[in-house]
Order: C-alpha cells, then sequence, then structure tokens
C-alpha cells in the first residue's frame, strides 16, 4: 500500500521578503548565469541552499539553513500538513493549468513495485544529491511522480482545497503562476490517504532525488534507532494525475558536440530514413516534426541546413531496427535515434551529459546552442504522452536519460522537509 503522511514544513517566513525574489528553477535547470541573478536577487534565495556558488557546497547549504531558521528567515510549521500545488502556464498560445498533491511519500525499492522510474540515470548528480542529504539532511525540493485515479476522486479533493484561500500565489521569471494551498483538517488528510493508498507512482522528475534518497535511507538504517516514522524512510512528493489536462510533457532535444553534419553523414542517414531538406527555421523544423508524429521522424539542423528523416517503411530497416534496437522500448523515437543514429550510423562510443551530449527544451534554444558553437549539431524530437510513460514504465522498461520533459517545473523554494535521525512522520 502507497504511504503518504503529512509533514512539518520548512517555509520562509515574512522577514525573508518577496518570494517572487527567493524562489527559484530546480538546481539542475539553473545554469551559470541564473546562478549569479539569484543571487542578485536575494540574500535569502533559495539558490544559495541547493546550489551555492561557494565552494565547500554542501557544508555551506547547511551552515545557511542553520543560519536562516536562527534568524526566522526559515521557520517550521507546528503542525503537519499536506500542500496542494497549482502551476498555471500558457504554451503555444493555450492556457494550461496543472494541479498536484505535495506530502511526504514513503521509500519504495523499484522492486518492491510500488514506485517506478521511467529512466536511466547518471551516477554523478546521485552523488552529488546523497552528498547534500548528508550534509542537509533536508529534502530541498520535491520528486514528481503521477498516478492514475480514473473515478478522480483524489481529484475532486484537490478542487475543493483550490476553492479555499491559498498560501502562496507567485509567478516565477518564465510566467507560471503558482499557487499553494495547506491542508491541515486531520479527516480530510486520512481520506486522502485512503484514496492514494491503492495506487502506484510513476516517477517523472526526480529520478537522481529519489535514488539518492533510497541510498542516504540505507546509510541510516545501518545506523540502527530507527522506525518506520523516521522521517528518512520518506521523501517530500509532488503527485499529479496521469488524467489531469494540464499534464504537459515536451521534448527533450539532443544535441551532440563532436559530430558535424557532413555529406558522410547524410548519405549513412539515407541507408535508413527517407531524407528531405528543409528550411533551417523553427517553424519548419517544427511543422515537419508535427506533421510525422508518430512516424520514427526526426529533425537535423548542422548549422546552415536542416533535413527531415522518417524512418524507411522497407523489411531491411525493420529487420535492422529488430536487431540492434533494445527490445522492450524500440517503438520510441529516443531510442531509435540512441540505438540506430547515434551507435550504428554516428559510431558515438558512451555520450556522457556536458561532455558530448547536451540537451535542449525548445527548438529555438536547440538551434541557437548549434549557432553560437556550443555544440556541432543537433536532432530534434517528438514528445511522448504522460500515458505513455507511465504504461512503459509498470512494465519495468526504461527510456534513454532525458527522454521526457514534464512541464514547467515546480519552482523551488516554497518548503523543505526535515529527515534528521530524530524527525517522526
Amino acid at each position: 500500500m502507497v504511504d503518504i503522511r503529512p509533514f512539518k514544513a520548512i517555509r520562509y517566513t515574512q522577514k525573508a521578503g518577496d518570494l517572487e525574489k527567493l524562489i527559484s528553477q530546480p538546481y539542475d535547470k539553473i545554469d551559470k548565469e541564473m546562478q549569479k541573478e539569484y543571487y542578485q536577487k536575494s540574500p535569502y534565495n533559495y539558490c544559495r541552499i541547493i546550489l551555492p556558488m561557494e565552494e565547500n557546497k554542501y557544508e555551506v547549504a547547511k551552515q545557511r539553513i542553520e543560519q536562516w531558521l536562527k534568524e526566522d528567515i526559515l521557520a517550521k510549521e507546528n503542525e503537519p500538513v499536506v500542500f496542494i500545488s497549482r502551476q498555471e502556464f500558457v504554451l503555444e498560445g493555450k492556457k494550461c493549468e496543472r494541479t498536484g498533491l505535495i506530502a511526504a511519500l514513503r521509500l519504495y525499492d523499484y522492486s518492491e513495485n510500488m514506485v517506478f522510474p521511467h529512466e536511466f540515470t547518471y551516477k554523478s548528480p546521485k552523488v552529488d544529491r546523497l552528498n547534500m542529504l548528508r550534509a542537509v539532511q533536508k529534502d530541498l525540493e520535491p520528486v514528481f511522480l503521477i498516478y492514475s485515479d480514473a473515478e478522480k476522486r483524489t481529484l475532486n479533493f484537490l478542487m475543493e482545497v483550490a476553492k479555499t484561500k491559498p498560501i502562496i500565489q507567485v509567478a516565477d521569471p518564465l510566467q507560471v503562476k503558482h499557487t499553494v494551498w495547506k491542508v491541515t483538517d486531520k479527516q480530510k488528510i486520512k481520506q486522502l490517504q485512503a484514496d492514494l493508498s491503492g495506487k502506484t507512482m510513476v516517477i517523472t522528475d526526480g529520478h537522481h532525488r529519489y535514488e539518492s534518497a533510497l541510498a542516504y535511507r540505507a546509510e541510516m538504517r545501518k545506523k540502527g534507532n530507527w522506525t518506520d516514522d523516521s522521517a528518512f524512510n520518506f521523501h517530500m512528493s509532488y503527485m499529479v494525475l496521469v488524467q489531469e489536462e494540464g499534464l504537459v510533457v515536451l521534448p527533450t532535444h539532443r544535441l551532440l558536440k563532436e559530430i558535424m553534419l557532413t555529406d558522410e553523414v547524410l548519405e549513412g542517414f539515407k541507408r535508413f530514413f527517407d531524407v528531405v531538406e528543409i528550411n533551417p527555421t523553427v517553424d519548419a523544423l517544427e511543422k515537419f516534426l508535427k506533421s510525422h508524429f508518430n512516424e520514427h521522424a526526426f529533425c537535423v539542423y548542422g548549422g546552415s541546413k536542416a533535413y527531415g528523416l522518417t524512418l524507411k517503411h522497407s523489411k531491411e530497416v525493420y529487420d535492422f531496427v529488430n536487431a540492434n534496437v533494445s527490445k522492450e522500448t524500440k517503438i520510441f523515437d529516443v531510442v531509435i535515434l540512441r540505438d540506430i543514429v547515434f551507435k550504428h550510423i554516428l559510431k558515438t562510443e558512451q555520450l556522457n551529459l556536458d561532455e558530448n551530449i547536451i540537451y535542449a527544451r525548445w527548438t529555438k534554444e536547440a538551434m541557437e546552442k548549434v549557432d553560437l558553437g556550443e555544440a556541432s549539431i543537433a536532432f530534434l524530437v517528438n514528445p511522448i504522452n504522460a500515458q505513455t510513460v507511465m504504461e512503459i514504465a509498470q512494465q519495468h522498461e526504461l527510456l534513454p536519460e532525458k527522454s521526457t520533459d514534464f512541464y514547467p517545473k515546480m519552482a523551488s523554494g516554497f518548503m523543505m522537509m526535515d529527515i534528521s535521525p530524530s524527525e517522526k512522520l
């Protein structure tokens, strides 16, 4: 049974100042420029905790939290609560909203079939977040998960709470409006716990945080003197219905640093793909992808020229795909891109994040990175829908790293959760 609990959140006080100047994007979305901007916004900006500029960042984060608690910049709630969090945003001219629950979710090993990952992870971010957990003994940012509730019982709960007065309303620099409500009613929380107990959860965002938390839990248990209610057995989590209309998944485009779009590379593509030259513009590339949805289609941009690739309908190609593409997930574009284009045609070795592969959310951003020389070639892909992500995860299948981008990200800085040894839930 999935176990969720209310928790005594640690939150900014009014003394910290304007919340708009305090919140940040998640730590893994903050680049050097953003980091500087956040530092300039406020001496208490949340970036100073989740991604300090200073050299000994883990110790700095720990000391800051302790100091801010002493100075009443941060304060811990007197009673355990759950939160409802909504993001309102505009995408391609359409207004969207996504509402979810923030609570402490018990940590489950993947083998327990309660919480499922949907993509592979990298070692270095897990080492980084584990070091942060050891230092601060706090969940600084929630893991984002989805679950299915066809009867929409939990949705009705969320909608009822959303009629009450919120405790937070703030817009972030990406023009996403965040609204947060607090639920203290014990009977309502008990009903919510009952409604969620039979669900399974799929991680959409925060795989590295979740797996780091599992490792931290194992370390803490080895020390002894713990119970099932010890807070480190849980992780602060943001949980959204897969049936939620505002649950948007964007593609994650792949950019390589060491491969050029040469005539030889184009010839390699032609064995497996129908290749057409298209205008090297954002509109032309996005139009090609949309018009070839579910056809294993990609766009390639090399700086001055762009091409559309569509997998050929031929026995030779299908036989090769069947023999050379990861069996379970070969129907997905990102897998064909990895196994056929990268490994076979381009002969790439292990691709390491930031060393020889980088990722981009928007078509324009991907093209600009090539134009600026940050990458030499961009491969643009179509998105995967949330229901499909959930289904493949529950079948114990994994997509390549960064296959999905659940948009928008939860802003960081609304609350943190104490997981120190003495904390019970």
